[in-house]
């Protein structure tokens, strides 16, 4: 299979058996959910628990089952920290955000074409743009944030070509984090991390694991490499397709519509994650989950459900309903996603507008997969204005 393709199976799956018995490389074995309904329905009813997975041999790509922070809590613990969380993502001041943004892609363009006439699109703009962006939000140094990018590629890397990742960059991150909280407290600071570090010590509101989880790995794993990754799979998605590509170009206005396009149709995530435990026996699609069995949402799979999605096999930037499901649904809706979206949609527009004759230098050998076990995308993509 192509990286950024979605097996046939699945579609078959939707169809035949919309509840399947599955097993990932490690954990205990699990139902999939592939159609759209019933993956919503994992990820919404309360029935369905994250918190239950702790502790478990839950399903997952790597080996390491060391717990997963705010993603491994159910309401209202999780309630709790996502609302001291959230303030620093509504909508008004993600949109504030906007100029910050396009100021560091703008940057990031100028080095690259200071560069030359060609450059590796992931190192030199994809992987740096969220990562600064996270940073920011977090009051990270300048001179730390080729640190962070380490990082953030490690969490989601292959542990058989690294090791055991995690637990090598685990307490890294940990110590880094603990120093920069310690710095908030006798300096405080008016951004995220500060702000966490108040709720922490004023109001005992967060205490310090979940406030080094929520600031270290969630943010950096969920809002950094998802988007660096998004990036660009969503630019070769059009680099490969010249009619969509031509489209946009005559249509900048098209690029938020194209944004939420290619998040319903590019798969990011390598396979179905964080599995829900059934806290009783459920009724889904046509099967009985039994009490204290786990299941996967298929995102991927989901979002190419011909009942809610008009043509699911091919792109269309000019979608207007577009229910995706690639930040999730309920408790556990990625906190983030109106930055992502910010992000990705001033990556397109920058990209479109500075480089006119945007293409793959080299064509598809110019192009190199990541083998990720949390996201997929290209590691190194080479093009050329």
């Amino acid at each position: 299979m192509h990286r950024l393709e979605v097996s046939p199976l699945y579609a078959e799956l939707r169809e035949t058996e919309p509840l399947s018995r599955v097993r990932l490389p490690y954990g205990e074995t699990a139902w999939l959910a592939t159609r759209y309904d019933d993956v919503r329905t994992v990820l919404t009813d309360p029935r369905f628990s994250r918190a239950l997975a702790q502790g478990l041999d839950q399903p997952r790509m790597r080996s390491e089952n060391v717990g997963d922070g705010v993603m491994g809590m159910d309401p209202p613990e999780h309630t709790r920290l996502r609302r001291l969380v959230g303030k620093a993502f509504t909508a008004r001041r993600v949109e504030q955000m906007r100029q910050a943004v396009q100021e560091r892609a703008d940057a990031l363009v100028d080095a690259m074409t200071a560069g030359g006439d060609s450059a590796d699109l992931v190192e030199d703009f994809a992987r740096p743009l969220p990562v600064s962006v996270i940073c920011d939000l977090l009051g990270v140094p300048y001179e730390d944030h080729s640190r962070f990018r380490r990082w953030t590629e490690a969490m989601t890397n292959d542990e058989t070509t690294s090791g055991n990742v995690l637990a090598t960059i685990g307490p890294e991150v940990f110590s880094y984090m603990s120093g920069l909280v310690e710095e908030r407290r006798s300096r405080p600071t008016d951004d995220l991390l500060g702000a966490l570090v108040r709720a922490r010590d004023e109001g005992d509101k967060l205490s310090e694991q979940e406030l080094i989880s929520i600031a270290g790995p969630g943010l950096l794993a969920g809002g950094a490499e998802t988007v660096a990754s998004g990036i660009p799979s969503f630019v070769y998605q059009l680099l490969t397709r010249p009619d969509d590509l031509a489209l946009l170009r005559a249509r900048p206005e098209l690029v938020p519509s194209a944004v939420e396009e290619l998040l319903r149709f590019v798969p990011i995530n390598t396979a179905a994650m964080f599995a829900r435990y059934s806290l009783e026996d459920i009724r889904l699609g046509g099967t009985t989950i039994r009490a204290g069995e786990p299941v996967l949402p298929a995102l991927a799979a989901a979002n190419r459900d011909p009942e809610v999605f008009a043509d699911p096999e091919r792109i269309d930037l000019t979608r207007t309903v577009n229910p995706h499901l690639a930040f999730g649904q309920g408790p556990h809706h990625c906190i983030g996603a109106q930055l992502a979206r910010l992000e990705l949609q001033v990556a397109l527009n920058t990209l479109l507008t500075r480089f006119p004759g945007l293409r793959l230098a080299d064509g598809e050998s110019g192009v190199e997969w990541k083998f990720g076990v949390i996201v997929r995308g290209p590691s190194f993509m080479r093009v050329a204005w």
